[in-house]
């Protein structure tokens, strides 16, 4: 959310209470109320996660909760699930299945793999309250093709529906560098090697285009003017990097970052430009065991 206060001292901190919204690039706190009703009026809100973590869940919830309040003609688009499972979100939305046949259905263990208790409150949400649910995602091979022999070398009727990322910028190479770098012990680029870490940032950008790509492909389609609310990775939205970036090179401008925060006193530096507005949550439980470790997301 955009502000007009002046920015906080390089270096500065800040306290950020539990249950506080917080403009990182200013350090004040920010009435929820007011935040939410901004955020109602985007075309696209989305909300960054840690997949294994339920107390993340529960606040994309209640975000989501309090958006459809304001903004009851909404969409809310999920990473976990490829665009072949839409016309299974279809039929689970209108009460076609029961849960067990709808996880079987998705393909819920192969497709994502995370306890499906930490998604469950979202996708009854969507169920009990009519609300479309989108398959964001793309099929997983082309992932891998892209990251291995680039955009070019794969033909378009083999691409689902994907169109070929924005080039990546400095910055999102940086921020995909140090990400890489805390999984390996350095921060710098080369703790990859090259080529590889350029295949790396290719496959990251397939799936930042794919999310993307749906968000934009139902703003056109739907009738209703609505909402876009996503469920997706951190990773893929911070600092206006990945889908952010993405949809912007598709036309999409509108779009707001919220995250969910646990440091009681962040550095305002590192922070500044992260998302319009961070939520400090309350102590989160330790996470959840995954089946397949996955890239930054």
């Amino acid at each position: 959310m955009s502000s007009t206060a002046e920015p906080a001292p390089a270096g500065a901190s800040f306290a950020h209470p539990r249950a506080t919204w917080l403009c990182p690039d200013t350090g004040r706190l920010l009435a929820q109320g007011e935040l939410m009703q901004a955020m109602a009026r985007k075309r696209v809100v989305l909300l960054g996660e840690t997949h294994d973590v339920a107390e993340i869940h529960r606040w994309q919830l209640h975000v989501t909760t309090c958006l459809h309040l304001l903004r009851p003609q909404m969409a809310v688009g999920f990473e976990m699930f490829p665009l072949r499972i839409q016309p299974v979100l279809d039929a689970w939305v209108a009460g076609e299945m029961d849960t067990a046949t709808f996880l079987e259905r998705s393909e819920w263990a192969q497709v994502w793999g995370f306890d499906p208790e930490l998604y469950l409150p979202l996708f009854h949400f969507c169920r009990q309250q009519r609300v479309k649910m989108l398959a964001l995602n793309c099929h997983r091979p082309l992932v891998t093709r892209v990251g291995q022999v680039g955009w070019e070398a794969i033909p378009v009727e083999e691409r689902d529906g994907v169109t070929p990322s924005a080039p990546a910028t400095e910055g999102y190479r940086a921020y995909l560098a140090a990400i890489t770098g805390r999984f390996s012990g350095s921060a710098k680029p080369e703790a990859m090697a090259p080529e590889r870490f350029d295949r790396f940032i290719r496959a990251q950008q397939c799936w930042d285009r794919s999310f993307a790509c749906r968000i934009a492909d139902h703003l056109v389609e739907a009738t209703d003017d609505p909402l876009v609310v996503g469920i997706i990775g951190r990773g893929h939205l911070e600092y206006g990097h990945g889908t952010p970036f993405q949809l912007r090179d598709l036309g999409v401008e509108d779009v707001a970052v919220l995250l969910p925060a646990t440091d009681a006193a962040p550095e305002v530096e590192p922070l500044a430009g992260i998302a319009e507005a961070l939520f400090r949550l309350d102590t989160p439980e330790p996470p959840q065991s995954r089946r397949t470790p996955r890239a930054a997301s």
